[in-house]
């Protein structure tokens, strides 16, 4: 029998999943249950090279759970024959805390420490506590891991992660910088440092993840040094629809202005702002460009901030670092979007960092890695699709096998110069039909 791994992330609203096939090394399907707990729930699931919709009632995510599990194993849509082929089930977590330093086995235990942390991550907590509820009750036989965001991040010095903020603040809350997006900037961290022919230990990168939620990290001699948000996911990039950095009096001077609540205020801030405060209309930086092009001063402006808060970055972090040996965009916007990327390494020649824009244009596609710096760039520029799925799978294989450790003392498999993608190499002849000159920007190890 074929050992499966399920990994699941809960949104509030959504539950995405994978499946992925252990000995064969290769996806089987992916998806995504959209509208839980609000009319017009449904799944989309690509299997087999096939797209499948079905609507189907979800007013919470166990319903969610179930009917991602009654789809992987249809007769028809599926891709196993039954819930026996799975043999364990990864749950992104968004916050551990301090209590959680790296991926654990779930126990009874642990999920009261994720109940503990929900007012840290308010958002994205409960969806993420519900959805292992319903998976254990499920799917009880099998072992389920957490892996936390914040994980990666727990190598960050104390002058990097304390606020100059009232220390009790700290010591009763646990109120500092914690940083998120932590599975896509480990793979994508280790998988530069195979394309820059280095040892983890011995490099310094600067990746941005850029999506609709966004940040960036700095990564020394492989590990997180220092990052963007902070001890929730609103701190630092201009992003979707968070406003990213700000004076912390100016919700208070808005609130005194208004008669706002602080619930108000955060919903404000997480929900109305970003780009979608700047242009008053759109938080999709495809729809941004299209209306900018057009002339639409807003979107225009839009593009500039969110370009310099990266560019700002970049500065900071390649002073913390003093060496860099690349630049790394991942995410949507990261992949797919050389406006952005243009834009915030412009002008950066005299640092090292020259960004060729013919190279730019034709990098396109999240089904390959790509360096858009230009021949006599000191440092590298990359722009690698992340995985974070994969970090998901493998550290639940490996807690399941007793055999997982931090890090630093663990090694994946994309670390092998010699990995390859299968799914990704499918989508690449897909993507070079297209844009053929994806071809002369590709890099391999």
């Amino acid at each position: 029998m074929a050992m499966v791994i399920l990994t699941l992330n809960c949104g509030s609203s959504s539950a995405k999943y994978q499946v992925y096939d252990w000995d064969n090394k290769e996806v089987l399907a992916n998806g995504v249950v959209e509208r839980i707990g609000i009319d017009g729930s449904g799944i989309t699931h690509k299997a087999k090279g096939k797209k499948t919709e079905i609507k189907s009632p979800c007013p919470t995510h166990k319903e969610a759970i179930e009917l991602i599990l009654k789809t992987i194993t249809d007769p028809e849509a599926g891709v196993i024959k039954s819930m026996d082929e799975i043999s364990a089930v990864g749950h992104r977590v968004l916050h551990g805390g301090e209590k959680f330093t790296k991926s654990v086995l779930i126990t009874p235990e642990v999920l009261d420490g994720f109940r503990e942390v929900v007012d840290l991550g308010p958002l994205h907590m409960p969806a993420n506590i519900m959805g292992i509820e319903a998976a254990q009750k499920v799917m009880p036989g099998v072992p389920h891991a957490a892996i936390m965001d914040t994980a990666w991040h727990q190598t960050m010095p104390e002058e990097t992660f304390m606020y100059a903020i009232p220390r009790d603040w700290y010591t009763k809350y646990a109120a500092r910088r914690y940083g998120f997006h932590g599975t896509s900037f480990l793979y994508t961290a280790k998988r530069a440092s195979v394309l820059l022919h280095k040892k983890p230990e011995e490099t310094n990168v600067i990746i941005c993840h850029i999506g609709n939620g966004s940040s960036m990290c700095a990564v020394k001699d492989g590990k997180c040094y220092d990052t963007t948000m902070g001890i929730t996911p609103l701190e630092g990039l201009v992003m979707g629809t968070r406003s990213g950095d700000l004076d912390p009096a100016l919700p208070f001077y808005i609130m005194r202005k208004t008669g706002m609540s602080a619930d108000d205020m955060d919903k404000a801030l997480n929900k109305q702002s970003g780009c979608l405060g700047i242009t008053g209309r759109f938080s999709d930086r495809r729809d941004i460009e299209i209306e900018a092009a057009k002339g639409d001063k807003l979107c225009q402006l839009c593009i500039e901030m969110e370009a310099l808060r990266i560019k700002k970055y970049v500065g900071a972090f390649m002073a913390e670092l003093g060496r860099v040996d690349a630049i790394v965009f991942t995410a949507g916007v990261g992949e797919r979007g050389p406006i952005t990327r243009f834009k915030a390494l412009s002008g950066l020649e005299a640092y090292g960092i020259k960004i060729d824009a013919q190279k730019n244009e034709w990098s396109f596609t999240g089904n390959a890695e790509t360096c858009i710096s230009a021949d006599d760039s000191k440092t590298k520029i990359f722009v690698i699709p992340t995985d974070e799925e994969l970090v998901m799978t493998e550290d639940a294989y490996a807690l399941m096998k007793g055999t997982y450790d931090v890090h630093t003392n663990f090694t994946y498999s994309f670390q092998n110069p010699a990995y390859v993608n299968k799914a990704r190499e499918e989508g690449l002849k897909a993507d070079l039909v297209k844009r053929p000159h994806i071809a002369d920007v590709i890099v391999r190890p």
